[in-house]
């Protein structure tokens, strides 16, 4: 019939508003009573105008625009909002929507995407008529005037099938002038760009884009920037170290703004940095029943993927995994050289049959390393087979295989065979990039590396410190292309770059001197929409990258670092931890090789001897710095983690800590310590320590002075605590009673003692803190020694301290701080290298931390009632031959005492062998009973091992 072998499509001609002073104004031709428009359009950007119009006879008219990726329409007469619809969500997204808008007498309406659901529609208190003209996407402009008045900024983008009173326009009439006018289009071609395609935000950031630019949200990528490129966690936990952060758990970035994400880890911050990562298999588990046929196999899975955990086992100085494997006739390897019976997997896929403590390669385990194993035969314990619980256990070590990520068990099939296996986590410590550092000893030296030709995002991080007033720190150049962060000036650094739109350069002015010999950070950083330059803490400054720029870096040349290709303006000085796009380059080992730059770099302490706090001391080493705590109170990495040390004094016990001998030794060793107290001046103390005792009077603590000042803490007859402070040697002894109960009570009081020249605050117990005037004076001065116990030289003190101090103390003190001074810390665990000297009976006790009955019980052989006197341990025994009949006696009563002992172990392991039957018959009833019962067999023949060889002796 009646046909043609082809389809004729309506003519499409897109048109694009190229800015925001673009317009399309095209005429009504109808001019009835009623107004019909339809129109396609897409677009980037959330707000602008899409269609405007005067309305008939009246001082008004409409607007339908773009309001946050909305449609909206106003409708407004003489400046007054008549009626406001919204219609649809998103709009915003590049892709083309369709708005059918309709008008007729006092009713409006608007249809988005042909979707009823996105549609609006609302009554007006006015007669509409169709105006004359629409214009789309903006307004005409006469002179200062707009044809539609509005604040609204014009629409970019692109529109198509536009259709006025149910007729289409023909654009290509109008591209000729024929029909309407415009300004500023491009018409038969839809100009828009998707600026997220391919879309440059890194690590998973979010793309959106408007007409101009694209923008990159980077919430919960854990990175940051504008294409979220640099990492906001550290890399390592020595990272964090040195930032001053303690023990906890941390999200490390082990390549920094490379691929790899960033994980959860703990990070154990003690002299040595430890990096913890755990998987999810660390309990003891057993195995009753595996072959050849059908071996026990078990993987691990950690809380990182393999890629992350290399990257974070490259980067330290040590890694290392505990592997127990418990057998009881259960063989790992069998015969030497033969076919291993067990193995284990890591992370390089490749079979292992050495175990814990062996070395690769050799297919032995930690006894036959050391020639320990219980049948001299074999290389490991448990190839000897016996027919009871024994073990091979040892740290995997070997970093190239680890960690561990399965293991293989085929020898517990047979009668009475089983094993059982733990596989602890992985733990790393150190970070051999962080302090790899190079020094440049003259201006022409310098190292090279590889270059960043090719990338889209260039991040450069450092460290240096020099006492130079410039020099350049880096350059890497290209045809046109080049890169370069230098020293400017003594306060100045410099980031400067040319990526094909000419020279740029941002610069960061420091308030203080750059090249004072400390330890200062550098971060720059230049992508596809800006550059960036950041020195130690001081604001960031940023620079707009222009639209014309190269998208990826044209480098071609070496990386210099230290220098530059011509060799003038070189750095002198030390740069550490130099990392590019989060690699991390091998300065010491390219200086090795290079004349005029050293490897290392001496001098952490003058950079970060400020993280060692209360009074420790900061030592300097090779790779770092660490803190001595010896002469602190306080413990930890940094001298921070308060630390309860114990001490029971017997009768006349006496420990003093000479202040005077501190000084001379902190003198003589350089020490940078904050008190140094012989020939100074106290306007303050802060004085803490807990006690226990039933002994009055009592002395708790004395200070004494050159001057003959003094300050004594007692227990009167009553219980009550005194304070007797002396700073004038022309007047009495302040003194000051705290009677809230009798403190001899054998229970642990707590006592805060400050002074703020005469303002003098006392807290007991943790109850309301207590203030009191001082009329003595306000100045210490030259205080000579601390003593705890009972004063043994002569002393300045008035009667009161003497009578206390000539009873002693008896009974548990506890955390005594006088300032940053930890006497008893120093007596207990520095006795020989801290001025202190102990007489008579003291040890340390874990008493100051127990409380209640616990307390009381535990501390039976320090018990107070035992000593109703003094008692002078040093007196010569006399009569030595009545002590004959006792030795005798002495020794009966030992052999009972072991015989009923002997008695008692064996009844428990009977007792325990029963319970373990009892398990064996529930069987496996569930997994924390029979590793319970694993255990609990474990121990029983641990304690029968042990028991085996006291009976033998």
């Amino acid at each position: 019939g009646n046909m043609s072998f082809s389809c004729l499509e309506p003519q499409i001609v897109p048109v694009t508003f190229l800015s925001s002073s673009s317009y399309l104004a095209l005429p009504d031709p109808s001019e009835q009573d009623e107004v019909f428009i339809s129109f396609q359009f897409r677009t980037w950007n959330k707000e602008g105008l899409l269609l405007s119009s005067k309305l008939h006879q009246a001082s008004g008219g409409f607007l339908l625009y773009l309001n946050n990726g909305k449609v909206k329409i106003s409708l407004h007469k003489t400046g007054k909002s008549l009626s406001d619809i919204t219609a649809g969500t998103g709009l915003n997204n590049g892709q083309w929507h369709s708005v059918s808008f309709s008008a007729k007498r006092n009713r409006i309406s608007v249809i988005v995407d042909n979707d009823v659901a996105s549609s609006a529609q609302s009554s007006v208190p006015l007669q509409i008529h169709s105006g004359g003209a629409f214009y789309f996407g903006g307004c005409a402009k006469m002179g200062h005037s707009s044809e539609c008045n509005t604040s609204l900024a014009g629409f970019q983008g692109c529109m198509q099938l536009i259709s006025i009173g149910n007729k289409a326009v023909d654009m290509i009439s109008v591209q000729q002038n024929r029909l309407g006018n415009f300004s500023d289009l491009q018409i038969d071609l839809c100009g828009i760009i998707d600026r997220c395609l391919p879309n440059y935000c890194e690590h998973s950031g979010e793309c959106s884009q408007s007409w101009n630019s694209f923008y990159c949200n980077c919430a919960n990528t854990g990175y940051k920037g504008a294409t979220c490129h640099y990492p906001i966690y550290e890399q390592s936990c020595e990272a964090y170290k040195h930032r001053g952060n303690t023990s906890g758990f941390y999200n490390i970035d082990s390549d920094g703004s490379g691929p790899l994400g960033p994980f959860l880890v703990y990070c154990n911050m003690t002299d040595t940095t430890w990096t913890v990562i755990q998987h999810n298999n660390t309990n003891l588990t057993r195995v009753k029943s595996a072959t050849r046929e059908n071996p026990h196999t078990v993987f691990f899975k950690y809380s990182a993927s393999l890629d992350q955990l290399q990257a974070t086992i490259n980067r330290a100085e040590h890694c290392e995994q505990e592997l127990a494997y418990h057998c009881k006739k259960s063989r790992l390897l069998d015969k030497p050289d033969g076919m291993p019976l067990s193995w284990w997997i890591g992370r390089t896929n490749e079979t292992q049959t050495y175990w814990g403590g062996s070395l690769p390669a050799v297919q032995k385990c930690a006894c036959g390393l050391e020639g320990s194993c219980i049948d001299s035969q074999h290389y490991c314990n448990c190839d000897a087979d016996r027919d009871e619980w024994t073990n091979d256990t040892g740290f995997l070590s070997y970093k190239e295989h680890l960690p561990v990520t399965e293991i293989v068990i085929t020898d517990a099939d047979r009668p009475s065979s089983e094993a059982a296996y733990k596989l602890g986590p992985l733990l790393c410590r150190g970070d051999r990039t962080f302090w790899n550092s190079a020094s440049f000893n003259t201006e022409m030296s310098y190292l090279h590396f590889p270059t960043f030709h090719g990338e889209l995002s260039a991040d450069v991080s450092f460290f240096f410190k020099t006492t130079a007033s410039s020099g350049v720190f880096l350059e890497n150049l290209g045809i046109q292309d080049f890169i370069r962060i230098e020293l400017y000036s003594a306060s100045e650094v410099t980031f400067s770059f040319d990526v094909g739109n000419g020279p740029t350069e941002i610069t960061v002015q420091s308030l203080r001197s750059l090249n004072d010999n400390q330890w200062h950070y550098v971060k720059a950083e230049r992508n596809i929409k800006e550059a960036s330059l950041q020195v130690d803490q001081l604001p960031q400054k940023f620079h707009t990258a222009p639209p014309d720029g190269h998208i990826r870096l044209q480098l071609n040349s070496q990386l210099f670092v230290g220098g530059t290709a011509s060799r003038q303006k070189g750095f002198l000085g030390c740069i550490r931890s130099l990392q590019l796009n989060g690699i991390a380059l091998d300065l010491e080992e390219r200086a090795k090789i290079t004349p005029g730059v050293e490897p290392g770099c001496p001098g952490h302490c003058s950079s970060y001897g400020n993280l060692c706090r209360n009074g420790g001391k900061c030592i300097e080493k090779y790779s770092g710095f660490s803190c001595d705590c010896t002469f602190s109170a306080y413990a930890g990495p940094f001298c921070k983690k308060g630390k309860h040390i114990s001490a029971y004094f017997g009768a006349g016990t006496s420990v003093t800590y000479n202040f005077q001998e501190y000084y001379f030794l902190a003198k003589n060793s350089s020490s940078h310590a904050s008190s140094f107290y012989a020939d100074m001046t106290l306007n303050r103390e802060a004085i803490s320590f807990a006690f226990r005792t039933t002994r009055t009077p009592s002395l708790l603590l004395y200070v004494s002075s050159f001057y003959k000042e003094y300050l004594s803490v007692i227990l009167t007859r009553n219980g009550d605590l005194q304070i007797r402070y002396k700073l004038d040697i022309h007047q009495d002894p302040d003194v000051f009673n705290i009677s809230t109960k009798n403190m001899a009570d054998g229970q642990l009081q707590h006592v805060k003692i400050n002074r703020e020249e005469e303002m003098l605050f006392v807290e007991v117990n943790q109850n309301e803190r207590m203030k009191f005037i001082l009329s003595s004076g306000t100045e210490f001065n030259a205080i000579k020694s601390l003593t705890l116990g009972k004063v043994l030289e002569n002393s300045d003190a008035d009667e009161e301290t003497m009578k206390a101090s000539s009873q002693g103390f008896i009974g548990c003190l506890s955390s005594v701080q006088f300032n940053h001074i930890a006497p008893l810390k120093a007596a207990l665990h520095h006795s020989s290298s801290a001025p202190v000297i102990v007489k008579g009976r003291f040890t340390e006790s874990n008493c100051g931390v127990l409380t209640g009955t616990d307390s009381t019980s535990s501390e039976k052989t320090h018990s107070f009632a035992d000593h109703p006197g003094p008692i002078d341990e040093g007196e010569p025994l006399a009569n030595a031959n009545r002590s004959d009949s006792a030795i005798i006696g002495g020794v009966i009563a030992v052999v009972i005492f072991i015989l009923l002992c002997i008695t008692v172990i064996t009844i428990r392991i009977y007792t325990k062998k029963g319970r373990y039957s009892k398990n064996e018959a529930k069987g496996s009833e569930n997994e924390d009973s029979a590793e319970s019962a694993l255990k609990s067999e474990l121990s029983m023949q641990n304690t029968a091992n042990e028991n085996q060889k006291e009976y033998f002796f």
